[in-house]
C-alpha cells in the first residue's frame, strides 16, 4: 500500500498550490479520503474529506472556501486545490485513505507560505 503526495513548496500569501495524493495497492474508490495537516508544535488536524461515494463533507473552518477536494477513481488520485493562501496554511500536508477496517497515511508534503 502507498499514498504519496506531491505538489507541495514554497508560495507567497494569496497563491494557489494544488496538492495531488497518488494511491496503490488497495482498492481505491472504496476508501473514503482525507487531507490533514499538522503545523510545527501542533496537533495534525484535518482540513478536508472526501467520501467514497464522492460526497464531501464540511471543510475545516480554516480553510473554507479556500480548499477543494476532489478524487479520481479512474486515476487512483485526490487532489487538494488550495487557493488564497496564508502564512497560517503553512504546514505538513498528509493524505490518508480509510475505510471500516483499514486506514493508511502518506509520508506528507510541506507547504510553506511565505513573503
Amino acid at each position: 500500500v502507498q499514498l504519496v503526495e506531491s505538489g507541495g513548496g514554497l508560495v507567497q500569501p494569496g497563491g494557489s498550490l494544488r496538492l495531488s495524493c497518488a494511491a496503490s495497492g488497495f482498492t481505491f474508490s472504496t476508501y473514503d479520503m482525507s487531507w490533514f495537516r499538522q503545523a510545527p508544535g501542533k496537533e495534525r488536524e484535518l482540513v478536508a474529506r472526501i467520501l467514497s461515494t464522492g460526497a464531501v463533507t464540511p471543510y475545516a473552518d480554516s480553510v473554507k472556501g479556500r480548499f477543494t477536494i476532489s478524487r479520481n477513481n479512474a486515476k487512483n488520485t485526490v487532489t487538494l486545490q488550495m487557493n488564497s493562501l496564508r502564512p497560517e496554511d503553512t504546514a505538513v500536508y498528509f493524505c490518508k485513505a480509510d475505510s471500516w477496517r483499514y486506514f493508511y497515511w502518506g509520508q506528507g508534503t510541506q507547504v510553506t507560505v511565505s513573503s
